[in-house]
């Protein structure tokens, strides 16, 4: 009997996590890839240690994806964190969680996974071709340019994990979107996630400060309320910390909004405490020291309090004040294309409980495609891959109803 031909187009995470489920049944699958290497934005997530997922409580951990929650439960109960670390560990790498929460494989590198998936995916009989570049649709046909020339296939079904818009140097162009809007699909403009914000920093302050860390702060704003560590930069604020203020800083600026992120500078201590500590300083120390001596403050952190107000001329206690809540005013979101991840994409009304395009019978998306952003921390990649997976089985449960 003929074996279906199954063509996934995109060689991250998603578009890989389908092929191996899609390698265990029986149908033919091909990878095409536009990059002259698969996964490469991967590979470039684990240059400073791959964050594969999150240890945290699983119920805790659905939670983490705002108002695509319920859409992406099924998928995520399919392939729980905890799943995900098997298969690691079935690839031969072994993972750990980190004082954060955090889970990473012990290599600490993306590389060492990857190889051996793909050896894995070789073995199950997957093909996969880079330099690929998927162009559109022609009489029902996927085009794609290759470095042949132009080719049109005719697969029995069609999974896009094409990513969504950040990093574009690795793949990720997003180019994808207009042909989909044209075929019907609705497609919510991509956003910047995951990112640094512009602050209209002083010269001085900029060109003494920026690349310092402010570290053990507390930072609140619309999303809530956050400890950690982010860093100043030429242009504004970047880090771990504010990517988890991303998207709610983002979404006030799109609204037309003064938009403010505030800072506690001493978060171990209460305002009525910093009060007194700074009402004992000596008179005769510099205001730096004063602040050093007393408060602890470092000197990115008197600096900032400089850059935000004139706080030599305040009393102790509205010295105090400033320092549990310095305003910092930011002014637009950093280019998506320095972005970790990238919000928007095909809304979910478009595609149904199989992750079946509704406009296109027959097409399967999956991954950064879809709506749906989350903060650093594991997430990202656990959902591209847990979407992955489901898309794949979508597909297979069409290719059984349809015969």
């Amino acid at each position: 009997m003929h074996r279906k031909q199954i063509a996934i187009i995109g060689g991250g995470p998603a578009g890989l996590m389908a092929a191996e489920e899609l390698s265990t049944s029986d149908v033919d699958v091909t990878v095409y890839e536009s990059m002259p290497t698969v996964a490469r934005k991967f590979l470039m997530a684990g240059k400073s240690g791959l964050n594969i997922t999150h240890g945290e409580d699983y119920a805790r951990f659905t939670t983490r994806f705002g108002a695509s929650e319920a859409r992406l439960k099924s998928a995520l109960d399919a392939f729980t964190p905890q799943m995900l670390r098997d298969w690691a560990g079935g690839l031969g790498q072994e993972t750990f969680v980190g004082t954060s929460g955090r889970v990473f494989p012990k290599a600490m590198k993306g590389s060492p996974l990857l190889r051996a998936w793909l050896n894995r995916l070789t073995e199950r009989g997957v093909a996969v071709k880079v330099r690929h570049r998927w162009v559109g649709l022609h009489d029902g046909a996927l085009l794609f340019e290759t470095p042949d020339g132009k080719i049109e296939i005719k697969p029995d079904a069609v999974l896009l994990a094409l990513g969504g818009a950040s990093w574009p140097r690795l793949g990720s162009t997003g180019e994808w979107v207009q042909g989909l809007r044209e075929a019907g699909v609705d497609v919510a403009d991509f956003q910047p996630a995951n990112c640094g914000f512009d602050v209209a920093w002083s010269e001085h302050f900029r060109e003494r400060f920026s690349g310092e860390p402010l570290k053990s702060v507390v930072t609140t704003s619309d999303a809530g309320r956050f400890e950690g560590e982010f860093v100043i930069t030429r242009h504004g604020v970047e880090g771990a910390l504010i990517y988890a203020h991303a998207a709610a800083l983002r979404d006030s600026l799109r609204e037309g909004r003064r938009t403010v992120l505030t800072i506690d500078l001493a978060p171990g201590r209460s305002e009525e405490r910093v009060a007194r500590d700074l009402a004992r300083a000596s008179s005769k120390d510099s205001f730096s020291n004063r602040l050093r001596k007393s408060v602890g403050l470092s000197p990115v952190k008197v600096a900032l309090l400089r850059e935000c107000a004139s706080p030599q001329q305040m009393s102790a206690s509205e010295l105090a004040r400033l320092i549990k809540a310095v305003s910092v005013v930011v002014s637009a979101p950093r280019p998506i294309a320095e972005a970790i991840s990238s919000a928007g994409g095909i809304r979910w009304e478009g595609i149904d409980q199989n992750y079946m395009l509704k406009s296109l019978p027959g097409f399967f998306v999956a991954g950064e495609m879809l709506d749906w952003e989350a903060t650093t921390g594991g997430y990202l990649l656990t959902a591209c891959f847990a979407t992955g997976k489901a898309a794949a089985r979508g597909l297979l449960n069409r290719l059984t109803d349809i015969g």
